[in-house]
């Protein structure tokens, strides 16, 4: 027995945030949709999803407005540039000005470009090269 055998993929990804309402906002902007809303004490707790990709978002801890342990979340993405013309056109907060290209990674290399959620959390939207 061992821990993968009882590993079947990505459960969440927790993100403290200072403004509940802005990051649900922004993650609802994505194509998230709110699959829970729960009290947390004082405070609130969300959780987002968007396919089999859930993010935990709450407030009440202490937020860090820069790359911490989790440096990027990474979605799939089947056509990068039109992906990337939609981030401008909906005035999202990129990190890149174009569309990034690494060739020597999979068979015939990724695409991607960042971009800022609010709370400084990097979002990477990726499309590897078939």
């Amino acid at each position: 027995m061992a821990i993968q055998d009882f590993i079947t993929g990505i459960q969440h990804v927790g993100i403290p945030t200072a403004d509940l309402d802005k990051t649900m906002a922004f993650y609802e902007s994505l194509g998230f949709e709110r699959a829970g809303l729960f009290p947390n004490g004082e405070n609130r707790c969300a959780f987002m999803r968007f396919g089999n990709l859930t993010i935990e978002t709450w407030e009440g801890d202490p937020t860090n407005p820069t790359a911490g342990a989790i440096n990027h979340i990474s979605l799939n993405t089947t056509n990068v540039d039109q992906a990337f013309a939609a981030a401008k056109e909906q005035g999202l907060d990129l990190v890149n000005e174009e569309v990034q290209s690494i060739p020597s990674f999979w068979d015939k290399g990724i695409r991607f470009f960042n971009i800022l959620g609010p709370n400084h959390e990097t979002v990477e939207f990726c499309e590897i090269l078939r």
